[in-house]
Order: structure tokens, then sequence, then C-alpha cells
């Protein structure tokens, strides 16, 4: 092209294919990101939104002398993040969950840790599955009024007594009374004017969404949707690999120490031992009100500490196995496979 001469109103090819080349990836970017935006689920991530802010922790009132303490004496807690628009009369109680102990020197341990003190509870952010703020990622209970209640008693919040620690302290087995003043100040700000209400937990406190899932029903009017959630908390009462019950001199130990008689339900203390009436397979049969049950099919907690406990295999020729389910043999895995098909057992009168 001579020199002062326009323009092309058409770049040459190679430019062409530059700028189709360019506009391609453009709008692949922009597709993607639109996608990710509208995408529900854990696959979702969060590309403009901030971390949640922390929700404080309640103490609850006048626990001393409601007799409800955690192990230490100290008032139990809880984080009530409020609902609002159509969730602002649904509530969703969730039960902390931390195993349990067993023996005085157990409960006397946790008395340093939040699993037995307050003073070791912090804020937390409601930031996971069910108790989620985020609409995307929680689509049916991100507004509702949500409550995590912190566990402090080691019993699934059942026990009703008192022990003494080997320093000569009082340790307090208080755990019913923890969940009965709970709610009791719960229904006072606003969960006895709930339509939908749901009462959650998970591992230890999935036991205790069992445990008192008909006393949770029961406070309410039968107009009101009440339903109960137990996510892993679903605890076998079975033989471990070497042929002993060893998981029942645990429960037997919370049972005893703590006296968690009262939680249980009558009709199965008159014809089973109070151990075996803490187990869910047992409890489950006398459950009235609408409940769901989720557990793992190989439940790795379970796996190490009910099917193969370090005592029943001292040559640690399970060890590598119980860590990693990749690292099983074909034989291992037949074993998991059968303990898998219990709890389909225990669910077949339904």
């Amino acid at each position: 092209m001579a020199p002062g001469a326009t323009e092309p109103l058409l770049a040459p090819p190679r430019q062409q294919r530059r700028r189709r080349a360019w506009g391609l990836a453009v709008t692949a970017v922009l597709f993607l990101l639109l996608f990710l935006l509208s995408a529900s689920g854990p696959l979702r991530p969060r590309l403009f939104s901030s971390s949640p802010e922390r929700v404080p922790l309640t103490l609850l009132a006048g626990a001393t002398e409601k007799g409800a303490v955690c192990l230490d004496g100290t008032p139990p807690g809880y984080h009530l993040q409020r609902g609002c628009g159509d969730g602002a009369n649904k509530w969703l109680v969730h039960l902390e969950g931390g195993g349990w102990c067993s023996t005085i020197e157990d409960c006397s341990n946790r008395r340093m840790i939040a699993l037995g003190s307050s003073n070791f509870m912090k804020p937390i952010r409601f930031a996971a599955a069910i108790l989620d703020s985020d609409q995307l990622q929680n689509p049916d209970f991100y507004n509702w009024n949500k409550v995590y209640v912190r566990y402090c008693d080691g019993a699934s919040f059942s026990g009703d007594a008192d022990g003494r620690a080997q320093d000569g302290s009082t340790l307090y087995f208080r755990g019913l009374n923890i969940y009965e003043a709970v709610i009791h100040e719960l229904m006072e700000k606003g969960l006895s004017n709930a339509t939908q209400a749901l009462l959650t937990g998970c591992s230890a406190g999935g036991l205790a969404a069992i445990l008192h899932c008909d006393d949770f029903s029961a406070r309410f009017s039968q107009e009101v949707a009440v339903k109960c959630l137990a996510d892993a908390g679903f605890f076998l009462d079975v033989k471990d690999i070497s042929g002993e019950r060893s998981f029942w001199s645990v429960y037997d130990g919370v049972v005893q120490l703590q006296n968690v008689r009262k939680v249980l339900p009558k009709d199965c203390l008159a014809n089973k031992e109070p151990t075996e009436c803490f187990f869910p397979a047992e409890l489950i049969k006398y459950i009235r009100t609408s409940m769901f049950i989720l557990n793992s099919g190989y439940d790795s907690w379970q796996i190490r500490n009910v099917i193969v406990p370090g005592s029943s295999a001292p040559d640690n020729s399970w060890l590598s196995c119980k860590n990693n389910i990749r690292n099983c043999t074909s034989k291992q895995i037949e074993v998991f496979d059968g303990w898998l098909r219990l709890p389909i057992c225990f669910f077949s009168f339904f």
C-alpha cells in the first residue's frame, strides 16, 4: 500500500485469526465465570464473597443456679445466628460432637480444652454444610435461625451426676441439665414461635440428637413441623476383629460414670441393660419423631475405634489399613464389607 493511503476496512487474514482466538478465549473465560457463579453445591467457589463473620459465644444465663455447667463448673454456651426473610421463624439447633469421657482421668483432662470448659470456647463461623449462610451452598437452611450448642459434658448431653477428680476437685456431669437449660433459653429467644424446627448433631452430637429427638419435638404444638438429623452418630455395638466387644466398655463407662439413665427409653430399660439402650440400634426403636440418619458406609472413626481398636491388633498388622483404606488387603476389605451390612439390618424394621 502506498504511503498515505487509508487503512483497509478488514485486517489481514493473520490478524483476523488472532482476534478471533482472543475473542474465543475471552468468551470462554466469561462463560466459565458465569458457570461458576451460578453453580450450586460444593464445586462452587466463593469467588467474590468474604469469609462470614464470626458468631460470638453466648453463655447460658444462670447456669450455676440451674445446675447446668461444663465438666469444670463453667457455664456452657452456644452460638446464635438470627434468621431472616422467610427463615425468620424457622430454627435449626445443632448439638456439637467430640467423643466421650468414660473415666475420671479422661473427664479431668477435658477440663483443659473447650470440650470440658467454656474458658476455651471461641467465636465460630457458620460456613459449612447445613450451617452455611450462603444461599447457593445451603439453599434450604441458609436464612434460618441457626444455633450451634457447644459440647462440654462428655456424655452426649445426657449425664446427671457429679464426680471427684484425682486432685479432689468436683467433676460436673450435667449434660442433661445443659441440654434442657439451653433449649429453654432458646425458647424464650424465639424458638417457641418456630414454624419449622430441626434438631441436628454430628458424631457424639448425633447420638445426642437421637437421645433428645422426642423431647425436642414434644416442646412444640402439633402444627409445627419438627424433625431430627443424626450425622455420623450411629455407633455400632459389634465385636472387633479379635472377637471382643471393646467399644462396649467405652459406652458402659459413660453410662455408669455419668448416670445417663434419665434420657434412655423406659421401655428399653425394662428389658435391657442401660448400656445397650445407649446404642442407637436400640434407641431408634422407640423414637416417634421423624428422623434422618446419615452415616458413612466406611466410617473412618468407627473403623479405628470400634472395628479395629489398638487392642484388637497389637502386632500392628492392621495399622496401615485402618489409617488409609487404600492400603487394605482384599481380606481386610471383606471384614469391612461385613460390618457395612450391619446398619441395613438395624433399619430393616422400618
